[in-house]
């Protein structure tokens, strides 16, 4: 079922831009890497422009753009020119009609262990409430369709997914969410990369630990 989506766009805005900010403090994505969106209404979406850096963004930074199958990326009436990854927010949200915002970030550590076939372990109830599961795509340049309809084939089953060689997308029904879910992602990432350095590669989060929580 699709969710209602009928927040402020500049208020939408003005999260994904504390996002980008805080992400970049926090280095899950350097310069100008990365970009942010939140769907405004059932047809259409925001997205941070082309080579706009997250620490940086402001409103008019940010490109609106259609959910039809016909969206080709074109800025706007003199707007912002959407990311070169517009398709894969353009996806996923047809992917996953219940989603509000999709973050498309670069973990460090997340990225090293998907592109080295190691997987990104759930070890505490933070990581397994927050992540659930984890996709992993196979690397596809930037901006093409093959990165944008692999990573959306496995959002329909996760709400993270890792692209190896690459990045991340995380998404949700609002931005503190995503946010979330961004940030457990990296941190199960650098856990699982700790477990791997002690000689550990198995340990996971019992089954039913959430249930005795």
């Amino acid at each position: 079922m699709a969710v209602t989506h009928g927040r402020d766009r500049d208020a939408l805005v003005e999260e994904l831009i504390a996002v980008g900010r805080d992400a970049v403090g926090r280095g899950l994505v350097l310069a100008s890497a990365g970009n942010l969106s939140a769907r405004i209404s059932e047809t259409e979406f925001v997205v941070s422009g082309s080579g706009t850096w997250l620490d940086r963004l402001v409103p008019e930074d940010f490109a609106v753009l259609s959910l039809d199958d016909a969206e080709t990326g074109a800025a706007r009436d003199g707007g912002a020119k959407p990311s070169s990854e517009w398709k894969l927010h353009h996806r996923a949200y047809r992917a996953r009609p219940d989603i509000a915002t999709v973050l498309h970030l670069h973990p460090r550590t997340a990225v090293v262990l998907a592109s080295l076939g190691k997987k990104i372990r759930l070890l505490t109830l933070d990581h397994a409430y927050y992540l659930g599961s984890i996709g992993v795509t196979p690397f596809y340049h930037n901006g093409t369709d093959e990165l944008a309809d692999t990573a959306a084939e496995q959002l329909r089953a996760h709400d993270v997914v890792v692209m190896r060689h690459h990045g991340c997308s995380v998404v949700a029904d609002t931005v503190e969410m995503a946010y979330r879910r961004a940030l457990n992602l990296e941190d199960a990432a650098q856990a699982t990369a700790l477990a791997l350095q002690l000689g550990d590669a198995g340990t996971v989060f019992p089954a039913d630990g959430a249930a005795h929580a």
